[in-house]
């Protein structure tokens, strides 16, 4: 039998091919490799020549970022001294001034949570124990009135971290809440089934904004003399029983993609209804159904802005008060884009962690 000698030395000496399309090359591949391509390609040019170099003009150059109101009135570029000069009420909107460093830190822990929940080495019970603790410890500096903090009435809270609370405690609540309706709705048990579909098809039948008005102005006319609930917690409870009828769906949808043959193998292995659902049936469709649930909460996110038409002060309702502010009257356009960035953020921080987790749990290769 023929013995074959491999030249190793040889093999060190061939380098592999070089690419020498070069810029050209790469241009007519990937931009001009067709009429419509080449005409989509020169549109695009034109269109980023005729309005880019005029807005960052208007946005950078000739801005500006601290002045006065009539200071701003008397330039040509964008005015963001309308958010520099009123970030703090922006922000806070009337919680009391001197007492601006509870809510900040309170936003603080709860970015601090979100970043720890963002990595899954940190997943467990003591990630657990430190939401529940980190909750509580919000909600007292926030209200106050304990540990000798001055008591604040909810009231006078407003901006960012009201939109934060409503958002975090609201979509918290609202998922377990939906995939118990969920598999209420496929329940063999008909009062269960019959209620878990009512319940799905008249929430989903009805905007938020009617149940921010039921919960605001109508429920309260139900309740006995002298007895009344928070604004703020009566429109947390719309929000909540809103997204969850939303998240109900979907997560239904999940259950229903799942093979007849795992409910047949749990069976085999003597497993009751529960856990079959804990063990073997949840853990796999909550996982399919990860994008159609976090484009349900980046809806349920930005709908907390809603809450304007019931009085309360989130951070949308804070920045349309200074624009309404004589002095600052015309420059709603830079007011809107940083509330817009501000929304976006939070919007693509939602996103990311869903396409982030859904690497981790190995639910779609292909990303």
């Amino acid at each position: 039998m023929a013995v074959v000698q491999i030249d190793y030395e040889y093999i060190k000496t061939i380098k592999p091919p070089v690419n020498r399309r070069g810029v050209v090359g790469w241009l007519k591949e990937n931009l001009f490799n067709g009429i419509f391509n080449s005409v989509l390609t020169i549109i695009f040019l034109a269109f980023i020549i005729k309005f880019v170099p005029p807005f960052l003009k208007w946005a950078f150059i000739d801005a500006s970022w601290f002045s006065d109101g009539a200071g701003c009135k008397n330039g040509s570029g964008a005015c963001w001294s309308v958010v520099t000069q009123n970030l703090r009420f922006v922000i806070f909107g009337f919680y009391p001034h001197e007492l601006h460093w509870r809510p900040f830190t309170a936003m603080m822990i709860l970015f601090a949570l979100l970043f720890f929940s963002n990595n899954k080495k940190y997943w467990g019970k003591a990630l657990g124990y430190g939401w529940l603790a980190g909750l509580v410890t919000m909600g007292v500096l926030m209200k106050g009135g304990i540990l000798g903090l001055t008591p604040v009435d909810s009231m006078k809270w407003g901006g960012l971290p009201l939109t934060l609370l409503l958002s975090v405690f609201g979509l918290t609540a609202a998922y377990p809440l939906g995939v118990l309706l969920a598999l209420g709705r496929g329940s063999h048990m008909p009062i269960i089934r019959y209620m878990s579909v009512a319940y799905i098809e008249l929430i989903r039948g009805v905007p938020l904004i009617s149940l921010l008005f039921m919960s605001s102005i109508i429920f309260p006319l139900f309740l006995p003399e002298g007895v009344t609930f928070n604004t703020i917690l009566r429109a947390q409870v719309a929000i909540i029983l809103f997204t969850a009828a939303y998240v109900a769906e979907v997560v239904r949808g999940g259950l229903q993609g799942m093979s007849k043959g795992q409910y047949e193998a749990a069976d085999a292995l003597g497993l009751n209804y529960v856990q079959t659902m804990r063990l073997i049936i949840l853990p796999q469709a909550l996982k399919i159904v990860i994008p159609p649930t976090v484009s349900v909460l980046v809806s349920a996110f930005k709908d907390t802005s809603l809450v304007v038409i019931i009085a309360l002060y989130d951070f949308l309702l804070t920045s349309k008060t200074v624009i309404q502010n004589p002095e600052w009257m015309g420059f709603s356009t830079e007011m809107y884009l940083f509330v817009a960035l501000m929304y976006f953020l939070g919007c693509f921080s939602m996103s990311n962690f869903s396409r982030k987790l859904e690497r981790e749990l190995d639910t779609d290769k292909r990303s």
